[in-house]
């Protein structure tokens, strides 16, 4: 059975910053297995797009208007206005409800079934935050709360990683790295950690990996928190107290799960060989590491949602804005991860 080519709704992300430019470079490439339609203001892309000597035809749809099929050098656009008018490298806090919209509308769409997945540029938390829009900690937890979500993981993967662990793959190139707390303080991160969410996280990332990457029994390398994951407790008790026994309650339902490891070695190739996952207990323990491995090649997605999210594993690069200067490797990345999960999403539901 054919399926159709899925919708993917493209967030610009932040006005001033690259994500109108990158989402207008997706019109000017081989046209992906999938439909794209952005969602921002028409007249900021045009505008972008003649900065830039972008040649790309941009087509805003009417309420309830069907997402074309994709076309080299159109692009479709879900309309939503600019607060004021924008210019390259430069933030304005009157933007940031502009930037949230878009979000909203990329939401609802997914929830409506009129969008298969949202896929977002990167926008910029500390704007948001200074337009008054207090506790906003970014992209992920927006999307919980937004989607009534009692927990969700943020987990980066490199473009290797799209088909690692299925029939017919071979390697070891790919890593996924999830995290157990997402953009908080390190201060706050240890009382963060507790039994309760780092089972409901594990069991997230594991379901996951097999409703979307195809991975049929995932293999999760766990980190913990301390050097040396606690040395044994001399450098800090949450392995002895917390990790070791969750991950052994999961090991008995029949859970693989590794660790805790101390998180110096764990990100080497001879622990992660048959790895299909690394569970990081805060943001910057993990993700250095994918970034340094593969920055521009890498995707985020959030799991335990109902809807499903990628985005790139980049900020908005203000100083590169308007300037010819961006790479969209990973929006592609992005876009590719998020065809792949709504395929497997709509096979899952014909079956």
């Amino acid at each position: 059975m054919r399926l159709p080519a899925p919708v993917l709704a493209v967030t610009s992300g932040e006005p001033a910053g690259i994500g109108p430019e990158l989402t207008l470079q997706l019109a000017l490439e081989k046209a992906p297995s999938a439909r794209i339609v952005a969602v921002g203001d028409p007249a900021l892309l045009g505008e972008r797009a003649e900065r830039l000597g972008l040649d790309v035809e941009l087509h805003a749809l009417a309420p309830g208007e069907p997402v074309p099929a994709a076309r080299l050098g159109v692009l479709p656009v879900w309309p939503v206005a600019l607060r004021e008018p924008s210019r390259p490298g430069e933030l304005a806090v009157a933007n940031a409800g502009y930037v949230l919209e878009t979000l909203d509308v990329a939401i609802a769409a997914c929830r409506e079934r009129q969008a298969d997945a949202m896929v977002t540029a990167p926008l910029h938390k500390g704007v948001i935050l200074d337009a008054g829009h207090a506790g906003f900690r970014g992209h992920t937890e927006y999307l919980r709360d937004a989607c009534g979500a009692d927990e969700v993981v943020m987990m980066l993967a490199s473009d290797s990683a799209l088909h690692a662990g299925q029939p017919g793959w071979q390697g070891n190139a790919a890593l996924r790295v999830a995290l157990a707390t997402t953009h908080l303080p390190l201060r706050e991160v240890a009382d963060a950690i507790t039994a309760t969410s780092l089972e409901r996280i594990l069991r997230i990332l594991h379901a996951d990996l097999v409703r979307w990457f195809g991975v049929t029994a995932p293999r999760i390398a766990v980190c913990g928190l301390n050097p040396h994951a606690g040395e044994g407790g001399h450098l800090g008790r949450e392995e002895i107290e917390v990790i070791a026994p969750c991950l052994e309650r999961l090991r008995h339902e029949g859970f693989a799960l590794d660790g805790p490891l101390p998180a110096d070695t764990l990100f080497t190739p001879r622990h992660l060989v048959g790895v299909d996952a690394v569970l990081a207990m805060y943001h910057d323990q993990g993700l250095p590491v994918l970034k340094y491995a593969g920055f521009g090649r890498a995707a985020n997605v959030t799991l335990g949602l109902p809807i499903i999210r990628t985005s790139v594993d980049h900020g908005t690069a203000l100083d590169l804005a308007g300037r010819g200067l961006a790479d969209a490797g990973s929006l592609r990345v992005a876009v590719a991860l998020a065809a792949e999960m709504a395929r497997r999403g709509s096979i899952a539901a014909a079956s």
